[in-house]
């Protein structure tokens, strides 16, 4: 139902990758696939423990939960990630300050996409248009949406990187939902600021649309943000929706 591929890239400019990325077309627990993108905060290694223990424990957490509902499924596994971390940085200093963004998508049997989001990466959908689903937890979003900036000056402003929610930031976590119906050949872009920061959004349009297979965009979107500066870790999964014979609807 679901073909995928995924990258992480550290970079031009970084030492260490604190993007962390996990993508399974089989079933996870009671989810029939699942899709993450992670970027990590924090120094020293701080950044990239936070993302990968973050999802790592998400997806053992559905593994093991009994719960059917997807959006109840994933919110229980992503706010115990966050509960682990402050935990975690509470007992260790060096980890002190240490967060992720974090999208978690899946695909159900109906064509219904599920998805999750704390910080500032981000899925899109290109079906008949090119969308953002996800709503960035930023401080220049916030601007974009009080109307102080439009969205290409929100991509090069100086403040870009703060932002206003991450799993493993605060106790009560806010996790954001959106779910939508999908038919055959959509296909689910899922990045972090590595990838959007660096490449303007009708570049990462023009390079979906023109049609080759998941691996060959997932890679020349990876190589267009790099060679657009590549000034932070880059992390994509592509995942384009394919016609099953069991769900005529799609």
């Amino acid at each position: 139902m679901v073909k995928s591929f995924s990258r992480t890239d550290v970079g031009v400019k970084r030492q260490v990758n604190q993007d962390y990325v996990f993508r399974s077309e089989e079933r996870v627990g009671n989810l029939p696939n699942l899709f993450i993108v992670a970027d990590g905060m924090g120094g020293h290694n701080a950044g990239d423990y936070a993302s990968s223990f973050a999802t790592n424990f998400v997806v053992e957490a559905i593994r093991e939960d009994s719960e059917t509902n997807p959006i109840k499924l994933i919110r229980s596994a992503i706010e115990n990630a966050n509960a682990k971390l402050l935990e975690d940085a509470s007992s260790h200093p060096d980890k002190d300050g240490m967060g992720t963004t974090f999208v978690a998508a899946t695909v159900m049997e109906d064509g219904y996409l599920y998805v999750a989001n704390v910080g500032d990466s981000r899925l899109y959908l290109a079906g008949d248009e090119f969308t953002q689903i996800t709503r960035d937890h930023s401080l220049v979003e916030e601007m974009v949406r009080a109307g102080k900036l439009d969205k290409e000056a929100a991509r090069l402003h100086p403040d870009k990187n703060i932002i206003t929610r991450a799993v493993g930031a605060v106790k009560d976590l806010k996790v954001d939902f959106f779910d939508m119906k999908l038919k055959a050949g959509d296909k689910i872009l899922m990045c972090t600021d590595g990838l959007s920061n660096m490449v303007p959004e009708n570049e990462i349009k023009k390079i979906v649309a023109e049609g080759g297979s998941v691996e060959d965009t997932v890679n020349a979107l990876v190589d267009k943000a790099n060679e657009c500066g590549g000034k932070d870790n880059i992390a994509v999964i592509l995942a384009e929706l394919i016609p099953d014979f069991k769900h005529k609807e799609f």
